[in-house]
């Protein structure tokens, strides 16, 4: 059986809801951060070195990485569901958006939240990140333009993906300005199975509208 290494507030919750979306069993292992340092618990580093959340054990293989989980569980279990057909113009946008979400959205977010613990010492790095913040933000609200979802405008793991940047947007800039990113994120928070996972994952900081 799919078994689930789950951390409280983190990218694992997109985990949880792709396999409610697509109706799968699967076993729950839950952690939770350190009340202190907001840490992922040592427990972790038992399951995988890097001792980071999602992990997804599948027998005798052990997958980290949300896009690698997301792809595994499509190509093995997902029946043709949630992913345009293999060799698809769509195919190629959804592997971009795949790969997108953490290799290129995740970065300048990060690199704000991180450096604004610094106070001035990372103020000479402010100009640079909120520039790229905004590039990519934009980026996104211009492909969220007159469509609802983001391949061939048909809900997709690309969406799943995705999600996690979108959640925490608002922490980070107005949503105000971004009425197509805002509408996204209630679109996608309204899913039945989103609900569900949020349901058998316990309390998560960026899952209400």
């Amino acid at each position: 059986m799919l078994t689930v290494h789950h951390l409280n507030n983190s990218r694992s919750q997109r985990v949880l809801w792709l396999l409610e979306e697509l109706s799968l069993d699967y076993q729950l292992k839950s952690y939770q951060r350190d009340p202190e340092t907001n840490l992922a618990p040592p427990e972790l580093e038992q399951i995988h070195p890097l001792g980071k959340s999602p992990v997804l054990s599948d027998g005798a293989a052990t997958i980290i990485e949300s896009g690698a989980i997301i792809d595994y569980i499509l190509r093995r279990y997902g029946d043709g569901q949630l992913q345009p057909a293999a060799g698809s113009d769509e195919y190629e946008a959804y592997l971009q958006w795949l790969h997108y979400a953490e290799g290129s959205a995740m970065l300048p977010m990060m690199l704000k939240m991180y450096t604004a613990r610094l106070g001035d010492a990372g103020a000479p790095l402010q100009p640079r990140i909120a520039d790229e913040l905004q590039r990519h933000l934009g980026y996104i609200e211009k492909a969220l333009e007159g469509v609802d979802w983001l391949v061939g405008n048909c809900f997709s793991g690309a969406d799943i993906q995705l999600s996690f940047v979108v959640e925490i947007t608002p922490l980070l800039y107005s949503l105000d300005k971004l009425p197509n990113i805002a509408e996204y994120r209630q679109r996608f928070q309204q899913r039945p199975a989103y609900r569900r996972a949020l349901e058998r994952g316990g309390f998560y900081a960026y899952g209400n509208s």
